[in-house]
């Protein structure tokens, strides 16, 4: 070879990735036998679920979708709820089985051979699903349906494409593991140096572990304790609830399953471990429990127990689900007026009412703008908003 020749250059690489983006979604249909006869082409929606980039939504005829079934059959579609063009995905609609057997109704694109690839949607509103969902007549009397309610899952899996040019070898680093090392330390109760009596039920803790969780622990074992005393005694608060919340600063997280088994054994929000977490992370200042206790109670308000929530909200600082609370409320207000628990807002908070009627006031000047509310908080009222037909006067 001449030595003049030129320096081969080393080949480059790439690769190309094509895969799915997956996200689930879960509807309820409550009031199912209420649903029926809207009328054909007609559909419940699910609320906007984000996956992949866009917004999808669920879709429920319960008197189907093709008039030439004549409601034969009830009718679930998935539909591209954002702007987009050719959009290619895969579809899972899953109708669940309530009778704990697990033979749920399943309609899959996923690990299955798909003759001409995903399906694609070619523009906002485009949908896939089936006219023919499910004969009503036989999902009535079939375990789908329990207590009057149908529950859906769906998977959409949105199609990308990724050029992949990182080097061909890698290090993996490994999530964090510290809230397990910690809680391991609490477990093995290892180095410990206070403890609390609750109720008689002593937990054995470590004073740097909690000062630094919270600066309301910090001055109570630092700055206002006799260092000869080892324990300390909790008087406003129970053993599950002190427990639940030790897990927590140790752990960064809530022991989920003992969390969702306590609060299905009580019948007052009040009383459930996670509004007595609420105040538990008031008292110490825990802002991050704060949170999470907010974000389970959210998930629990309707139009019975929305004002005994915004009482927990307004008594423990809960600013956001108060705020959520407060607007939930204003657009259901003939119905939050007859439950129990706006008799015990009334009684027990006053001055919750005026910032009720402030938010009744922005939902006025949103419907009055078109803000999208198809009928107002006061048209509520006049027209009774009860399906046992009683009315509200309108007061002048």
């Amino acid at each position: 070879m001449s030595s003049n020749s030129p320096t081969p250059t080393p080949p480059s690489s790439s690769k190309s990735i094509t895969q799915t983006v997956n996200g689930s979604h879960h509807l309820a249909i409550q009031g199912y036998s209420l649903a029926k006869g809207m009328g054909v082409g007609k559909h419940i929606a699910s609320e906007n679920f984000s996956v992949g980039g866009y917004q999808w939504a669920i879709y429920f005829y319960p008197d189907g979708k093709n008039p030439e079934d004549n409601s034969t059959y009830v009718s679930v579609f998935i539909a591209l709820a954002s702007e987009g063009s050719d959009v290619r995905a895969l579809f899972e609609l899953t109708l669940l089985d309530q009778s704990g057997k697990g033979k749920h109704k399943v309609h899959s694109h996923f690990d299955r051979s798909l003759e001409s690839g995903p399906y694609t949607l070619k523009y906002r509103g485009s949908m896939w699903g089936y006219k023919r969902f499910f004969r009503r007549a036989m999902l009535e009397s079939s375990d789908y349906l329990k207590d009057d309610c149908l529950k859906i899952n769906c998977t959409v899996g949105v199609v990308v494409s990724d050029l992949d040019c990182s080097r061909l070898h890698s290090i993996q680093v490994p999530d964090s593991d510290i809230g397990s090392h910690f809680g391991m330390l609490l477990e093995s109760l290892e180095g410990s140096d206070v403890v609390f009596d609750v109720s008689g039920v002593k937990f054995h803790a470590h004073k740097l572990v909690l000062a630094a969780r919270s600066a309301v622990f910090s001055a109570e074992l630092f700055d206002g304790m006799d260092e000869d005393n080892k324990e300390i005694v909790i008087s406003d608060m129970d053993p599950k609830t002190f427990k639940a919340m030790l897990h927590y600063l140790y752990r960064d997280k809530l022991a989920e399953d003992e969390l969702a088994e306590s609060n299905s054994s009580v019948d007052c929000v009040a009383d459930t471990l996670t509004a007595k977490l609420l105040a538990a992370a008031d008292h110490y200042d825990l802002g991050r429990l704060r949170q999470i206790c907010e974000s389970h109670l959210c998930k629990d308000i309707s139009v019975d127990s929305v004002s005994r929530i915004l009482a927990l909200a307004d008594c423990y600082h809960a600013t956001e689900l108060k705020a959520v609370c407060l607007r939930f409320a204003a657009e259901n207000l003939a119905a939050v007026m007859r439950s129990d628990g706006f008799e015990y807002l009334k009684e027990n908070c006053p001055s919750l009412q005026s910032e009720l009627l402030k938010t009744i006031a922005g939902c006025e000047e949103e419907c009055s703008s078109g803000g999208g509310k198809s009928q107002s908080v006061w048209a509520q009222l006049s027209d009774g908003g009860d399906t046992n037909g009683r009315r509200v006067r309108q007061r002048t």
